[in-house]
């Protein structure tokens, strides 16, 4: 079972232990997006670790600045990053220097899962 939020500049798909994001086309990802997934996080995964994918199938920008904020969010252990063109892949690896968690960058969805699932597991071993 998952939650699905249709909101102005995404689709997000809420799981157990993480959440799939796909921005809409031509938007840019700012600090004024990041509170509204905060939110989201804050309903669904308040007393849990959980982990952060972002499926990139439409073009659209990201202020690397809301990694510091994000950051700020404890219980968000990993990133991961689908880029579908090479276009997107050179910016998430930009992307990557600006947050200090675990940040991945895979070619697929199931491999992206599969990762997320790993680094929460071991986190939650730690606890």
């Amino acid at each position: 079972m998952f939650h699905y939020y249709d909101i102005d500049h995404a689709e997000i798909f809420v799981f157990d232990d993480f959440l799939i994001k796909q921005v809409k086309e031509g938007h840019v990802i700012d600090l004024k997006e990041t509170k509204e997934l905060q939110a989201i996080l804050k309903k669904h995964f308040s007393k849990k670790n959980m982990a952060y994918i972002s499926n990139r199938v439409t073009s659209f920008s990201v202020n690397p600045l809301v990694y510091k904020e994000i950051e700020k969010i404890s219980n968000l252990v990993a990133i991961a990053v689908i880029p579908s063109n090479p276009k997107m892949l050179a910016s998430a690896q930009f992307e990557k220097k600006f947050y200090n968690r675990p940040f991945e960058i895979f070619d697929n969805l199931s491999a992206s899962i599969l990762w997320v699932s790993k680094i929460i597991q071991n986190k939650n071993k730690d606890m």
